[in-house]
């Protein structure tokens, strides 16, 4: 593969903040973009999906925003990795080295955020889980709401359609202290199959961060989403079906820095066994 300027040699270095939210999504709605060639990791009809939404203060591109849909999770023994439907940034060099180094579905949008103050809450509202473990209380400090709009760019002769809407609570200055203990995670992911990155791919995301529960952001979309979901075609559809979801938790990564490494195209190397493998 050739490398961007721009970008350099991997690994590749990305410093901000994210939200990291998983949802419920119907396994049939995510095995429409996964490849024949995975197991598709479910239960009682579900796989786990979400978003990765992303502020990059410094990165190979500058500043940038990024919403990454992950339509599920596929088998790769001994673990699993994520499969992304669809990955929105508003930076077009982005954009450029997610398609053609990374094999991501990227296209460029744009994000619109606008943060208003709400009342103080006198005690915490009940959130199932993440009151069981104890995190009620750290979540009814969020004072502020932070509304971001996320619309694809099509191109400057279409019009722009499909917008995503995403409301989240966010901790006024003052009491955003405490930002959860530091944590090392990997990521991996499949990717390719694309117009720009036929082969099949696989990457690591190396994170570290701060990590706190957060409430999970509430989704909603325009009439356009609403008609995506029901359209027989599989990004939009498949996107607009995970975003709409069950989320189940939110995750607030503060302080991250983020290692994504260089893909390696994956192959079935033993048709015996029919295992894929990096080659």
């Amino acid at each position: 593969m050739s490398m961007d300027s721009g970008y350099g040699k991997p690994p590749w270095i990305f410093k901000g903040s994210a939200l990291y939210q998983l949802h419920l999504v119907k396994a049939e709605t995510a095995r429409a973009c996964i490849p024949k060639e995975f197991r598709l990791v479910e239960a009682f009809g579900y796989t786990l999906g979400g978003f990765f939404l992303a502020n990059y203060d410094d990165s190979p591109a500058g500043v940038f925003d990024e919403l990454v849909v992950i339509a599920g999770l596929v088998w790769n023994p001994p673990t699993s990795c994520a499969w992304a439907t669809k990955v929105l940034v508003n930076s077009d060099e982005a954009c450029e080295h997610g398609r053609k180094e990374v094999g991501l579905p990227s296209q460029v949008a744009r994000f619109k955020k606008r943060i208003t103050a709400i009342p103080r809450r006198k005690s915490s509202e009940s959130i199932g889980f993440l009151n069981m473990i104890g995190m009620g209380t750290t979540l009814s400090n969020s004072r502020d709401r932070m509304d971001v709009q996320v619309t694809e760019v099509k191109s400057p002769s279409v019009e722009d359609s499909c917008s995503f809407n995403l409301t989240t609570l966010v901790p006024a200055l003052s009491l955003d202290k405490w930002m959860g203990p530091t944590i090392k995670m990997s990521l991996p992911s499949f990717s390719g199959r694309t117009e720009h990155s036929p082969d099949l791919l696989k990457y690591s995301c190396k994170i570290q961060c701060r990590v706190r529960a957060v409430h999970p952001a509430k989704v909603s979309g325009n009439s356009e989403l609403e008609q995506c979901s029901e359209l027989n075609k599989c990004d939009e559809s498949t996107s607009a079906a995970v975003m709409l979801s069950k989320p189940i938790f939110a995750l607030k990564f503060s302080c991250m820095t983020m290692q994504v490494e260089a893909p390696v195209v994956v192959s079935d190397c033993s048709s015996s066994n029919n295992s894929l493998r990096t080659c």
